[in-house]
């Protein structure tokens, strides 16, 4: 039978259990009100019933998290990826500092969910929210706590995120682009990046990664596994993917394939074989930055809103989508993680069934 009460403002729970044929007590307080101890140690003594001892011993949450990071993400994610673990890491040490995660509870977490939505939009502060309800699934699972102090918290925000719908073009846009690019293909290695991004969709780190060995021209098929470094906090030359659903091989269209063999025939090579190398840059390719200025360029020469290069790799998964391919296809295309990420990238999409789509395909676009 638990035991509780009052230490100045706060209440304490005291759970006694035998344990090596000792009697021994599970202490805990800091509770707001009588009813959060009470529920708390009867969680304690679920566990007990259970056969499963508590852990005891305290440790900080921003430790336990960097801890899972270590062990369970830095193996198997990108350095891209991890820089997003690294920032939630951040947020967390910040916010909490050295408060142990045991001594967290649900009002403490939206306390910090309104801290950080101050100044960020929805993404930023979804995404890790997301990273903190996965390390907090595990610390459950290793019986650090007993509670998942993220259940039914609320995500705050103060900066207006675009519109789905700014982020990739229309399907009448998009043919418009498509054209624009086509007819500047002679104009530089570029045009040529921001062909491939459009018909592949293709992540930037994945295009600067390719190699002339990765085309298949029999099959009209393109080989993804690898990426390139291109920032500070990236790995020099080479390196992994986003994940490892992102190794995949791509059915392209007859007409890009073709524009990529001619290419390939008229341009020298490189010591990596890398298709869009760049002499003049600093990393060896064709800048993030440059590319999107040019693909600025071409839409503002189109009276068209621009987006960014990765606006193209959404553009690429809506078309898909208003042509009913099925999700899980497009999941496997882009190289998602799971098809929960393309439901939640591309629901604008799917709720558009009154949409009168084209039944044209990137083929016939190509033509």
């Amino acid at each position: 039978m638990a035991y509780i009460q009052k230490r100045g403002k706060t209440f304490q729970y005291t759970v006694s259990h035998t344990a090596g044929g000792k009697q021994k007590l599970i202490r805990k307080g800091g509770f707001r009100t009588k009813q959060e101890a009470r529920i708390a140690a009867a969680e304690v003594e679920v566990q007990l019933r259970k056969g499963i001892v508590p852990i005891q011993k305290k440790i900080s949450f921003n430790s336990f998290f960097e801890n899972w990071i270590n062990l369970y993400k830095k193996p198997k994610v990108s350095s891209v990826t991890l820089a997003h673990y690294q920032y939630s890491l951040k947020a967390i040490s910040d916010y909490f500092q050295f408060r142990a995660i045991q001594d967290i509870n649900r009002q403490d977490y939206q306390m910090f969910l309104n801290w950080l939505g101050d100044g960020k939009a929805k993404e930023t502060v979804a995404k890790i929210n997301g990273h903190i309800k996965a390390c907090v699934k595990d610390a459950i699972e290793d019986q650090i706590i007993t509670i998942d102090f993220t259940r039914k918290t609320e995500l705050t925000w103060s900066v207006q995120s675009k519109r789905a719908s700014e982020k990739h073009l229309s399907y009448e846009e998009s043919e418009q682009l498509l054209l624009q690019i086509w007819d500047n293909l002679d104009k530089g290695l570029g045009y040529s990046l921001l062909l491939l991004a459009f018909t592949s969709g293709m992540r930037y780190e994945e295009l600067i990664g390719l190699t002339r060995s990765d085309f298949d021209f029999v099959n009209n098929k393109i080989k993804v596994n690898k990426t390139w470094g291109y920032k500070k906090n990236s790995p020099r030359g080479f390196g992994p993917t986003k994940n490892e659903q992102s190794i995949r091989i791509i059915k392209m269209d007859q007409k890009t394939m073709n524009h990529f063999k001619k290419l390939f025939k008229t341009t020298p090579t490189n010591l990596e074989q890398l298709v869009f190398y760049s002499q003049s840059s600093k990393y060896k390719v064709i800048g993030n930055t440059n590319a999107n200025k040019l693909l600025r360029k071409l839409l503002e020469e189109l009276n068209i809103n621009t987006i960014t290069l990765h606006g193209l790799r959404h553009t690429h998964g809506s078309i898909l989508l208003y042509k009913k391919a099925s999700p899980h296809y497009v999941s496997e295309r882009l190289g998602h993680g799971d098809i929960e990420t393309t439901l939640k990238v591309y629901t604008h999409v799917l709720k558009l069934e009154d949409e009168q789509l084209s039944i044209k395909t990137f083929e016939q676009m190509m033509v």
